[in-house]
């Protein structure tokens, strides 16, 4: 009798470490899924960070062309300002916040192509070193924007797939884990802009 008792206590105690190992490895698992898309989200803000801390030099710079206009700049300054009051939860990522943190990347980016335009009129800033080296690097950092985009929508696409594949499916549920939103087109990205000469 004593030996049988022991038999299922042990029969138990296995059953009880391996429910437990599932569950915490598959509660780990989702863990570390959900800080590499935290941890992407930093690096997407840190590349526009870095657009954002470039703009003050450009802006300097293009500053001391005589007739320059202003009012391109203040629509840079401003820009600039509106993106950099951004602050987006990466524990809370959705849809809608992604899109308001684009939409205001995106005024940056309208208004620094405005200022790019507006300065072919001036060939003394074309020729100005300091300008030409900001504008590489501001070129450079559109190219990170891009890159740490597609990884952070990279990693979100992971993250997804596995909460929402079964078993994890039912224990995210358990645990609290969302889905988390995707950086997508902006509207109207689909259409050829129309170019006249």
């Amino acid at each position: 009798m004593k030996k049988g008792l022991l038999i299922t206590l042990g029969v138990i105690a296995l059953v009880v470490v391996l429910f437990y190992s599932f569950f915490a490895g598959k509660y780990n698992e989702m863990v570390q899924r959900e800080e590499s898309v935290t941890s992407q989200w930093a690096q997407v803000e840190n590349v526009y960070q870095r657009r954002a801390d470039l703009i003050p030099n450009l802006v300097n710079t293009v500053r001391g062309a005589a007739d320059f206009e202003r009012e391109t700049l203040t629509q840079v300054v401003e820009a600039r300002a509106k993106a950099t009051s951004m602050n987006v939860d990466p524990s809370q990522l959705t849809a809608e916040q992604i899109r308001e943190f684009d939409q205001a990347q995106q005024g940056v980016s309208s208004a620094l192509g405005r200022l790019m335009v507006v300065v072919e009129r001036y060939p003394e800033l074309k020729a100005n070193q300091n300008f030409l080296e900001l504008q590489s690097q501001l070129e450079g950092t559109e190219n990170r924007i891009s890159t740490e985009r597609r990884r952070f929508n990279e990693t979100v696409r992971e993250y997804n797939t596995y909460i929402r594949s079964f078993p994890q499916n039912i224990l995210a549920g358990m645990y609290g884990f969302e889905r988390k939103a995707l950086f997508e087109a902006i509207e109207g990205a689909d259409i050829v802009p129309e170019v006249t000469f």
